[in-house]
This record gives structure tokens, sequence and C-alpha cells, in this order.
């Protein structure tokens, strides 16, 4: 029940219907279309651009990356990117929880956000949408707990997480974490890096993603796993990735030692 996908993103150089092509011709099936080259709210013939590349070359769009931060100020923008993600046929927005760590994020802060999150949340069930939180450092999902309470704290049906391995997090620790957001978590965000921000193939993690994929088979709701950032943002390694990334979502987990 997982789809694979990509992250438009990771392309921001190439035009949409070159993105739509590459994936679809690497095998993937769903795509996540990003709002700050592919598909700015404030542009809808670019929008609908993004739109049509999916339909010639056969993909869906399952999600609309945004920039929103549900910072003061921001929940009126968020109608526009509403209605972006409604054009691109997407059924889910993706959205940040502001720009500050947990840990030093203040009370009043941590307050304004969870209000912004509240708005714009109910702001996309009026247009049949769902949002999901980018699952970041510097934000206030930088830590499973954080993410956990802030999801509490909005206390809004339409709204679920993102995960992505965290930067330097040995495997056990980042599996540990998914686990733990459960079936809170909608869409996966697949890389591999280490250390830092170092991009490596996505082999070269591969116990990670087998656990991650043993971890998502036991999810009853269907979610996505996006390949985003390939090592030098090189659209020739696409392909590669992406039958790592088939060969990951097929493993079986073995018996118990």
């Amino acid at each position: 029940m997982t789809r694979l996908g990509l992250c438009s993103v990771t392309f921001r150089r190439l035009p949409a219907a070159e993105v739509a092509r590459r994936a679809a011709d690497a095998g993937l099936e769903v795509i996540e279309w990003g709002a700050d080259v592919h598909a700015p709210p404030e542009d809808p013939g670019t929008v609908r651009a993004a739109r049509d590349a999916c339909d010639r070359y056969g993909l869906t769009c399952c999600s609309y990356g945004s920039y929103f931060r549900a910072t003061p100020g921001e929940p009126a923008e968020f109608p526009a990117v509403a209605r972006a993600a409604v054009l691109l046929g997407a059924p889910r927005v993706r959205v940040w929880a502001g720009g500050v760590g947990s840990r030093a994020a203040t009370p009043q802060e941590r307050r304004g956000i969870v209000a912004g999150l509240r708005e714009a949340a109910a702001i996309a069930a009026d247009h049949g949408l769902e949002l999901a939180l980018e699952f970041h450092s510097m934000t206030l999902t930088d830590t499973v707990t954080s993410t956990l309470r802030l999801l509490d704290e909005v206390g809004a049906d339409n709204l679920r997480t993102y995960w992505q391995p965290p930067l330097d997090v040995p495997d056990a620790e980042a599996l540990a974490g998914l686990a733990a957001l459960g079936d809170r978590v909608s869409a996966v965000h697949v890389f591999s890096w280490w250390p830092g921000n170092r991009r490596l193939r996505l082999a070269e993690r591969a116990d990670l993603w087998a656990g991650v994929f043993d971890l998502l088979k036991e999810r009853h709701a269907e979610l996505e796993a996006l390949l985003e950032f390939v090592p030098g943002d090189d659209p020739a390694v696409l392909a590669r990735e992406a039958a790592t990334l088939r060969r990951a979502a097929a493993h079986r987990p073995g018996p118990p030692a």
C-alpha cells in the first residue's frame, strides 16, 4: 500500500514536463510538486502545466510541497496555497512547523504556530485537503516527541506528518522514531545522507531503508515513499535510485532470530 514517487524539488533546474517524463521513465507512480519552482501558488498557469505534465506521463500528484510555515501573518496566504493544491489535483499539502527548533521556541512562538496550523487545517478541510508536516530540523517537528505533541495541540483530523531520516542519527534510532510516529505518518521522504548532508547512493544505507519498509508494511493506510535529493542533483541517476527504492519496498523481513 506504499506508492513510490519523486519530489520535484530533486530537479529544480528541470522544467516540469521533463521532471514528469523522467519520473515515469524510472517507473515511479506519483510526484510531489514543489511550490518554489514547478508550481508557485501565485501562478495558476504554471501550476496547471505541472498537472498537465502528470496527465501526459501517467503520474498522480500525491502532494503539494508548500513552504507555508504557519508563522504570524502567514495564514492569510494559505487560501492561495489550497487553491493551487486543488488545481494540481493534490489531495495533500506539505507544510512546515515554523522556523525555529522545538527547544529554542518560546511558549508564545509555539502557540502562534499551533494557531496558524489550526487555521490552515480548517481552510484545507474546506477544500477537501489533508495537511502533512515536514519532519525537519529548525522547526517544531525536529524531534518525534515535539511532533507528536504538536499534532495533539493542533487537534485537526486532517493533519498528519511526513518522516525522513534525521541527520547523523543511527539506523536503529531513526527507525524507532518512525515506529513511534505510527499511523500519523502520511509519506516518507527518501534519501541516504551520511555523515551530515553528504549525499550517498540510496543503496549505501540499504539496511535503513529495508527497515523503513518493514515498518510501512505494518500500516493499514495508503502512503507514499518519495525520492528526494539524489547524489549530485543528477537526473541521470534517477533510474538507478528508483530501482533501489523498488528493491527496498519489495524487501521481506526474515524470520525472528
